[in-house]
């Protein structure tokens, strides 16, 4: 077995394939905040796919980690000199592996912000892109408005305070290219939230804003911030994957990603100072991206949230065991086909239909062994901005919000923290206590999980929603999760 590092690249068997071009050779042009597995197997596989063809060699990443645990990441990625594997499992069982190489640093800013900073701002750096999840842009969830209140932000608006968040180490980089008459990097969103460069704009403007109102006004005229559309579904790393990584190809990696064979990445053509050719790798330039990211935000995303927390409750592990379950698989298609699908702006050119068929087999592949646990967690940052708006839609359009009702009503339940063996749920969520002291009044206060207006607006007031949303919620305590499903699935359609 071999450790992996630069000097044991040629050691490694015929079947992974590893970088062919000279890693020296290649200069920073992207810093990335959040390198997770999913910057991993997604953006950093574009780069590497366009070093491989001998293109982008002035593109290659930097990596920044913000928080405590990114230290990790630091040490892993030290050791192993960047590298790490991506292993690609096929719907059909082939695992194809490969190394990549298109970080070719990684800065952890908590113990030296000086140089994330300084990074930023050096004439190389053209791109700072961001993978720092939905939560990671800290805006109010019903009014959208910058937390200003939040305690990192406070520190970090305060005179010569060390750099906490990813908003005062990129506006202190914005800061300093201004002074020295540099042009700005462009801020380039790659995570899941509607209008992610939109709303990337108007927070780091708003931080901005509270530090320096004459920044803040340069960033609106200079700085560009294009929206993007990213799909591949990539499970956390596991001991397990470790393990298989290097039983069957020989690699000792602390930290591989896996992923699914499918990959989707559609990008608004709108960059300040150049950007790779990624055309040339796959990724769809476009001028407006808001229809392709509702189309995924609406139909994939929600959809996971449709079955995670009545696949959970009904003693499911993995979504690839929910899909391939008919009764789940009806109600996902009905939730798509019914009220996800009207939610949608028009897409010309894209097969909707075939969209949704795929997403099902994406979702029923069992060497991807996507959990649930994932799928669920954080719902607080992700049922506001993934289903709330089609319930809102399809609510003042007078259109159906059965499923939609009964999806939140899964996770009312769900967040009672056992399911229907009387096994403990973990619940991970960043609201995990007010919305589990909801959930456990739900006997008395049949309505009290939708009181939190932050998560969920008015719907408490709307009898229609309440009405559909007690239905499923009074079968999911009575009949349980199965029960439940079956009984939207027997709805008109």
């Amino acid at each position: 077995m071999v450790q992996l590092n630069a000097q044991s690249l040629a050691g490694l068997p015929e079947s992974v394939a590893v970088p062919t071009y000279d890693r020296s050779a290649v200069s920073t042009g992207i810093v990335h905040f959040g390198v997770g597995g999913f910057h991993r197997a997604h953006q950093a596989m574009y780069i590497d796919r366009l070093l491989n063809s001998g293109k982008a060699l002035d593109w290659g990443i930097c990596g920044v980690g913000v928080l405590p645990h990114d230290e990790k990441m630091a040490q892993v990625m030290a050791a192993q000199d960047c590298l790490y594997t991506l292993l690609l499992k096929h719907p059909d069982g082939r695992r194809e592996a490969r190394v990549i190489g298109s970080i070719t640093e990684y800065l952890f800013a908590p113990a030296n912000p000086e140089a994330v900073i300084e990074k930023m701002a050096t004439p190389d750096t053209r791109i700072v892109s961001l993978t720092v999840t939905e939560g990671g842009y800290n805006f109010h969830h019903v009014t959208g408005e910058f937390d200003a209140e939040n305690p990192d932000i406070v520190h970090d608006l305060a005179p010569n305070a060390a750099p906490r968040t990813t908003f005062a180490l990129v506006t202190e980089a914005l800061s300093r290219r201004r002074a020295r008459g540099l042009a700005p990097f462009t801020v380039m969103s790659c995570d899941n939230i509607a209008g992610n460069g939109d709303v990337a704009k108007k927070m780091f403007t708003a931080f901005a804003e509270l530090r320096d109102p004459a920044l803040a006004n340069w960033m609106r005229q200079n700085v560009l911030f294009p929206n993007s559309m990213v799909d591949r579904i990539t499970p956390v790393t596991t001991d397990e994957d470790r393990s298989a990584i290097a039983k069957e190809f020989g690699i000792a990696d602390q930290w591989p990603v896996v992923c699914e064979s499918f990959e989707q990445w559609v990008l608004e053509d709108d960059f300040t100072l150049g950007r790779p050719p990624y055309e040339d790798a796959g990724v769809q330039l476009v001028d407006d991206v808001e229809p392709y990211e509702l189309m995924k935000l609406r139909l994939l995303n929600a959809s996971h949230q449709a079955l995670c927390y009545f696949g959970t409750l009904a003693g499911y592990t993995y979504a690839h065991e929910v899909c391939q379950d008919p009764l789940f698989v009806q109600f996902l298609l009905d939730y798509m086909d019914l009220e996800g699908t009207p939610a949608l702006s028009p897409l010309p050119g894209v097969d909707l239909p075939l969209y949704k068929r795929t997403l099902i087999e994406r979702f029923a592949n069992e060497h991807v062994r996507d959990t649930l646990t994932r799928l669920c967690a954080e719902s607080s940052d992700r049922i506001p901005k993934w289903l709330v708006p089609v319930i809102n839609l399809n609510l003042e359009n007078d259109g159906v919000i059965a499923r939609s009702a009964g999806i939140v009503a899964s996770w009312a339940r769900y967040a009672e923290g056992t399911d229907e063996s009387g096994a403990p749920i973990t619940v991970v969520d960043r609201l995990k206590v007010p919305l589990m002291a909801a959930a456990a009044q739900q006997h008395e206060d049949k309505l009290a999980f939708l009181r939190n207006r932050d998560v969920f607006g008015d719907l408490v007031d709307n009898t229609r929603f309440t009405d559909a949303y007690l239905r499923t919620l009074n079968t999911l305590h009575t009949r349980g999760a199965r029960a439940a499903v079956e009984e939207l699935v027997a709805l008109d359609r």
